[in-house]
């Protein structure tokens, strides 16, 4: 069955992650995606490892686990777009394209021709998605953006992490690259958007979209607590700012991560907890209240929660539908009964492998699925078949530009 994005071509100039996750996207949807990438090098993170990929007789291969969790999907096409024919390649392929995915430095493709009014004028339907940094324009446009150094100067790493005067406390990262998965994730919606207009329209466009603006963006409550309350947001580690107890808690052989969003959930918890009294107690009757009053609340849930194991709370709270979870390792993570029974591990036949595993696509839809029909692409895997079947060229010329160096 073909996906809702089968219609749509998508040219990806982009390389890391926020680019190629959007690229991904897209083609998990069922669009045609070809990734171009440098000859002989690639995306920077074909290098990002260990972990690689190993072969059929066990070898490891040079294709590192961190490509392959954002390319599936796609061709990949080597081009040197510095040269006069890559470039001229480039505005082949973009004459028959929808949408065009690009995360070069502010005005670092204009020189070549492949800025976003070079190409508009190849093709008036063109969306055009440029991720930078920090956007087109402004103080800090000109500057390089890493996810993690946006984690800290976007605010999101204030509130991430221990207080400082708790042991080990201190500003801390999110352990994925958090920002560039989110980044990906606003571009896909802005060239979906672009595409819904364009059928009034008629007209592609240009989107600016900026790691940092997306930081920002994604400190949703957070930042609407400072905006509304005026009241910079600190560090509680796993605590939450608004909804008391919503945090983990050590137990008898674990962690259990106790997620009270309203009033019914805290008395239930109160009545398995075999403390009635606390959900009477005026200090925590409400959220608000419990909030107010959070250390003193927290002191006395402390030694509760040790008194019995994870998996006792998991059963005695599930069975009164008070949300409440473990905290599970990555390979556990796989191994729950869930994770099976939603098949979020896909594998793909591989060129170097019968399959290589990959993490699957949440979006499920009725009518038109996800489609996963390639695995993410060698080095320059689809140059030949590209350059053949999509701008006619004869062996005799293919093989010319790869002996000088243009794919």
């Amino acid at each position: 069955m073909a996906g809702a994005l089968s219609h749509i071509k998508v040219l990806d100039l982009s390389r890391v992650l926020a680019g190629p996750w959007c690229g991904q996207l897209l083609a998990d949807l069922g669009a045609e995606v070809i990734k171009v990438e440098r000859p002989g090098a690639g995306d920077d993170t074909r290098t990002w490892g260990p972990p690689y990929l190993k072969d059929r007789s066990g070898a490891e291969t040079k294709e590192s686990a961190y490509f392959l969790s954002a390319n599936r999907g796609k061709k990949s096409l080597t081009l040197d777009i510095s040269t006069l024919e890559g470039q001229e390649i480039v505005k082949a392929l973009v004459a028959e394209c929808d949408i065009v995915l690009e995360n070069y430095k502010v005005g670092a493709l204009a020189k070549y021709g492949l800025d976003h009014a070079s190409l508009r004028a190849i093709n008036p339907r063109l969306i055009y998605c440029s991720i930078t940094g920090f956007g087109q324009d402004g103080p800090d446009a000109q500057r390089a953006g890493y996810d993690f150094m946006i984690q800290g100067m976007g605010g999101l790493m204030s509130i991430t992490g221990q207080p400082d005067d708790v042991p080990g406390g201190g500003p801390v990262k999110v352990g994925v690259a958090v920002t560039d998965v989110m980044t990906g994730m606003y571009a896909a919606v802005a060239v979906l958007a672009a595409l819904a207009q364009r059928e009034i329209s008629g007209a592609g466009q240009y989107i600016d979209l900026a790691l940092f603006d997306v930081q920002v963006a994604m400190l949703a409550n957070q930042a609407s607590n400072y905006l509304v309350g005026g009241v910079v947001p600190g560090r509680l580690g796993n605590a939450h700012p608004n909804i008391v107890p919503y945090q983990a808690f050590a137990t008898a052989d674990g962690h259990l991560i106790l997620a009270v969003g309203n009033d019914r959930q805290f008395n239930s918890f109160c009545q398995v907890a075999g403390h009635p009294e606390w959900a009477s107690c005026e200090r925590f009757a409400t959220n608000a209240m419990r909030v107010r009053h959070r250390a003193e609340l927290v002191a006395l849930l402390m030694p509760v929660l040790k008194e019995r194991t994870t998996r006792d709370w998991l059963a005695q709270l599930d069975a009164v539908a008070v949300p409440c979870g473990p905290i599970n390792n990555v390979a556990q993570v796989f191994e729950e009964p869930q994770a099976r029974h939603r098949k979020l591990e896909v594998r793909l036949p591989h060129a170097l492998h019968d399959a290589v595993a990959s993490v699957a696509n949440p979006i499920h839809m009725s009518d038109t699925p996800v489609v996963y029909d390639r695995a993410p692409p060698l080095l320059g895997e689809h140059t030949h078949e590209i350059l053949r079947e999509k701008l006619h060229l004869d062996p005799d010329e293919i093989d010319r530009l790869q002996k000088q160096g243009v794919i």
